[in-house]
């Protein structure tokens, strides 16, 4: 969509996932809720469905809600590349904001955020408020993971600073380039109140075409110290990407 690639799907294999910040957003899921096993999962962000499709392929019979707002977009999916039949997948035209406060207390075993208004992640879902909710809906044992792009980590300091204002636990995973600030490009956000195995995924990680880097613990306190969270009152939607086109 304009300059950016926005989604891949493989209609004769859902597993494969073609961009390499998905990848990371499924290996992340795949250690927290082993393939096999039925979750209840909303992703705020749809678009041509790569995530719920892989659900559905790796978890058959899970409950899936999907907050995508582009009611134009979500028609396209339907006419072009339709979903499977019982696929468990619900789209909601609802921007995820409102979405997930009509969700009722402890809903979803994982939430994914990943969303984008152009080219540009929408400022009302990074803030303190925003993640409060979500704790709710996930209750105590559930995750948050959230895509987001960045190119010197100050927006991705206050997000990661935000996520750690309400969940014990907060990761950042991205590629060394981006982590360094030379290049733009996705962070992978994961915040929980319970242990994740961050070990074998950032074994995972490594191993990929794309390594990304696993930050966590001492080492993410010390990059998000001093910044501000973003809260309603105080916040931003993600930096415009560089004119070249990225992926």
């Amino acid at each position: 969509m304009g300059r950016t690639d926005q989604s891949y799907v493989d209609l004769d294999d859902p597993r494969y996932l073609e961009f390499d910040y998905v990848q990371r957003l499924a290996d992340a899921l795949d250690l927290v809720a082993p393939p096999g096993e039925r979750i209840r999962i909303v992703h705020v962000g749809g678009a041509l469905m790569t995530l719920p499709r892989y659900v559905a392929a790796t978890r058959p019979h899970s409950a899936q809600i999907v907050l995508e707002p582009d009611a134009e977009l979500t028609e396209f999916v339907r006419r072009h590349v339709p979903l499977p039949r019982q696929s468990g997948i619900k789209v909601r035209a609802t921007a995820g904001r409102e979405g997930i406060a009509e969700l009722r207390d402890d809903y979803a075993d994982v939430v994914i955020v990943d969303a984008f208004a152009g080219a540009r992640v929408p400022a009302e879902l990074t803030t303190t408020e925003f993640f409060a909710d979500v704790r709710r809906v996930l209750g105590s044992g559930g995750v948050l993971m959230l895509n987001i792009t960045d190119r010197g980590l100050e927006y991705a300091r206050r997000v990661a600073a935000a996520a750690a204002k309400t969940f014990a636990r907060v990761t950042l995973c991205t590629e060394p380039s981006t982590l360094k600030g030379r290049r733009f490009g996705n962070i992978i956000v994961l915040a929980a109140d319970r242990e994740l195995p961050l070990d074998e995924l950032a074994a995972r990680s490594a191993r990929s075409a794309y390594p990304y880097r696993v930050l966590t613990g001492a080492r993410l306190e010390q990059l998000i110290s001093g910044a501000a969270p973003f809260t309603d009152a105080d916040s931003s939607a993600s930096p415009e990407p560089p004119v070249t086109r990225f992926r």
